[in-house]
């Protein structure tokens, strides 16, 4: 007996969703299994520059599931809590001569690229802050010390106590680290070039 045409639709739509199961899985692990994006900050940095926007911009730039491969002349520990906030998972080795590989992967599907560095709220008027009770040249120190130096700084002071800092450059990853902690800040480019920034601890 032949099939009814009703019949031979079902086993089209059978063979149909059949075949689209067996697709579906490869396109993701396609998608997975797409090369790590390389960036070398170690010749913008030999030049007294910032590698944060460069980094930032890589992000941008990452597939779903792909991952970053970064090299750096130190290693990188403060952009460990920047990209794990956009959901990046860090595994780190030293290559030689002080410089690090780190390559960042993605913990889950997804990620947020279109997150920004931006000062907290200023819920204290930074023209009531007291006088820095401690103040900081790490205007000669080579990454990452001029942040550590400047963390450590802040976390010895006591609560509403300020610290003044010069820096080298504009201390993009300190941002993101003071504000994780709860921490309040100003700053300013000074006409020398440098940059001189106030944090009260919270």
């Amino acid at each position: 007996m032949c099939p009814t045409p009703s019949v031979r639709r079902k086993a089209r739509c059978r063979r149909a969703f059949s075949c689209q199961e067996r697709i579906e899985p490869s396109k993701k692990e396609a998608a997975v299994t797409q090369p790590d994006y390389e960036l070398d900050v170690r010749p913008i940095i030999a030049k007294g520059g910032e590698p944060f926007g460069a980094i930032m911009e890589a992000v941008a730039t990452l597939a779903p599931g792909q991952g970053l491969r970064l090299l750096a002349p130190f290693k990188p520990v403060p952009l460990f809590h920047v990209l794990g906030q956009r959901g990046f998972e860090p595994t780190a080795r030293e290559i030689g001569n002080g410089d690090w590989e780190v390559t960042f992967r993605p913990a889950t599907g997804e990620q947020n690229s279109g997150a920004e560095v931006s000062a907290p709220v200023q819920s204290v008027d930074p023209s009531t802050w007291p006088e820095p009770a401690v103040e900081l040249d790490n205007r000669g120190l080579e990454p990452p010390e001029p942040m550590v130096r400047t963390l450590e700084g802040v976390e010895a002071l006591t609560s509403g106590q300020t610290l003044a800092a010069l820096l080298p450059r504009e201390p993009l990853f300190l941002f993101e680290e003071l504000e994780a902690r709860g921490h309040l800040w100003r700053g300013s480019f000074e006409p020398e070039g440098h940059y001189r920034i106030l944090i009260r601890r919270s």
